[in-house]
């Protein structure tokens, strides 16, 4: 498996028989300079999508209409995005399970919001906010955390899905800090490798993944911490 960081909390992952796209914020994402947006997309089969804020759905509609990339996202967004013309989408929520062809992705809690404002200024509810778990035949269980803060039931996740590559939000503000992060990942998971996500872009949310490495570092539990950059593979 090839997993690539497309800035902010996108990111790109290649297996033999799909290429999945993760919240493909690309557009206008200022933690995506130097990514090659061209080459982020191509070829990717799926696109799938945490919750409905802007800097996660980013160019879904655009990507979907443009290759017909299957667009997995909970049952309100994904209804959402088939009255903007996406044609194929794969509706899901909390707890449930989609299978596809070359893998399958659970819908998983996290704690956050999930909302659109249209041009015509009205804000529209796109269902609760989740964490996605990919289930790869022949490559790592995979957990993108989504947009979340730290909570108990993460224990749960690792006890049902046991993800071995952890895709953690550590910016602060919107998503626990790199401190409350590296807890979450210490206390309730047993990741084999993670990455730290939703920092660098956005003035607002901390910029470096510092405070996370530092964390993880004084109690990794044998937990491998990657901090790629913008563009940058990594293989699995």
């Amino acid at each position: 498996m090839k997993l690539t960081w497309l800035g902010h909390s996108a990111f790109r992952v290649e297996i033999p028989d799909a290429t999945i796209l993760i919240d493909p914020f690309l557009t206008g994402n200022p933690g995506a300079s130097g990514v090659d947006l061209k080459e982020a997309v191509k070829g990717a089969t799926h696109i799938a999508l945490t919750h409905g804020h802007g800097d996660h759905i980013g160019d879904t509609v655009k990507i979907a209409k443009e290759i017909g990339a299957t667009v997995i996202a909970n049952a309100d967004l994904a209804a959402w995005l088939a009255h903007q013309g996406v044609e194929k989408v794969d509706p899901g929520n909390t707890g449930g399970t989609l299978i596809q062809n070359a893998f399958s992705v659970t819908f998983v809690n996290a704690l956050h919001s999930s909302a659109t404002i249209t041009e015509d200024g009205v804000s529209h509810s796109l269902g609760n906010a989740n964490g996605l778990v990919f289930h790869f035949e022949d490559a790592p269980t995979l957990y993108h955390m989504g947009d979340t803060d730290i909570f108990s039931d993460m224990a749960l996740i690792d006890e049902l899905h046991r993800p071995e590559i952890g895709i953690v939000p550590i910016g602060d503000r919107f998503t626990m800090g790199g401190a409350v992060a590296a807890l979450a990942c210490q206390r309730y998971m047993k990741f084999s490798t993670v990455i730290p996500c939703h920092y660098g872009s956005f003035p607002i949310i901390d910029q470096t993944a510092d405070k996370f490495v530092t964390a993880m570092g004084e109690g990794a539990n044998g937990t491998k911490v990657e901090v790629p950059k913008p563009g940058e593979t990594l293989s699995f």
